[in-house]
């Protein structure tokens, strides 16, 4: 009997290392309120078979970011999919819905709404079709359940349109108090072109979000010393692909502090390291006479994610 038990608890755990995983990363305009932060974090661990791996906040930018990982099945009678993760998440945008106004938000980081961005990515056996099928369901709650404006990217959009494609059009990069902050609503009433899920108008205290499906990216950070802010966006230029940098690098050039202006990167890690972009970012600001800092990674990798996700799941009585 005691064979029999250890024999399904290893068909168990290979059942679930053979899964397939998404991971979401889940932006919220807010991380000043610590009680509007745990709130949403105690929402988002309510179940045991979604898992938090990480919680990044950012005082100056008042942002949150979080990363959660479930798993995904197909239904191959119907086509639909189903995840755990997307019950967790919308009770995880309801609460914070329900506890921050936009009109009273004001942070470094661009912004156009209470849940600024949702971004979904395979893991594991999943595939990017998963990731997108799952995140054009979440739009569909949000957009017409909740009634709030959906932008989608990547594959989870009808034309693969890029994220950074969709935020120009919607001005998102252009900052709207003292050129270097966002402050309340940024967006007017009536938008400036149709969202792909919700109403055409906005509300001020809840704004509009958008949602996508892409290869998970590597979130690195590199401080410049200098508050010279349009120095350190021709510097955040020449590393991306825009500016004749890397291509599979985008970056945006971020107020931090009294002294200090961060540039945040997006990177794919198959393509390009941290190490390089720090060289990149270094060698530019030397140029103009300026010092960096030491980068940091926001999250984790692919690997790391994954090895959380299995330590807590693969505990099996």
């Amino acid at each position: 009997m005691a064979e029999l038990k250890n024999t399904d608890k290893a068909k168990a755990k290979l059942g679930i290392l053979k899964q397939k995983i998404i991971c979401c990363k889940l932006y919220i305009s807010e991380s000043q309120n610590t009680k509007v932060v745990d709130a949403i974090s105690r929402v988002g661990q309510k179940d045991p078979e979604v898992v938090l791996l990480s919680k990044f906040e950012d005082d100056h930018y008042n942002r949150v970011r979080y990363t959660l990982a479930s798993y995904i099945i197909n239904d191959s009678t119907t086509g639909e999919v189903f995840s755990p993760m997307r019950r967790v998440l919308l009770e995880m945008i309801k609460m914070a819905f329900s506890t921050i106004n936009l009109e009273m938000h004001t942070g470094t980081h661009p912004r156009i709404g209470v849940i600024d961005d949702m971004a979904f990515h395979p893991l594991n056996q999943a595939t990017m079709e998963d990731a997108a099928r799952l995140a054009k369901m979440v739009a569909t709650d949000i957009g017409n359940g909740l009634q709030v404006p959906v932008f989608l990217y990547g594959a989870a959009h009808p034309t693969s349109k890029s994220v950074t494609a969709v935020r120009r059009e919607l001005g998102y990069y252009r900052p709207n108090y003292m050129g270097i902050q966002w402050t309340g609503q940024v967006l007017p009433d009536t938008l400036p072109m149709k969202p792909d899920e919700g109403p055409n108008h906005v509300s001020r205290e809840r704004g509009a979000i958008m949602i996508g499906a892409a290869p998970l990216p590597l979130s690195y950070n590199v401080p410049v010393l200098s508050k010279d802010i349009p120095t350190v966006r021709r510097i955040t230029r020449r590393v991306t692909g825009r500016g004749g940098g890397f291509p599979t690098v985008q970056a945006l050039a971020l107020s931090h502090g009294d002294d200090c202006t961060e540039i945040a990167c997006f990177m794919d890690p198959d393509y390009v390291s941290a190490d390089q972009v720090q060289r990149q970012v270094e060698e530019i600001a030397a140029e103009q006479g300026i010092e960096v800092d030491k980068g940091y990674l926001t999250d984790f990798t692919k690997d790391m994610m994954l090895e959380k996700y299995f330590k807590i799941v693969l505990v099996i009585d």
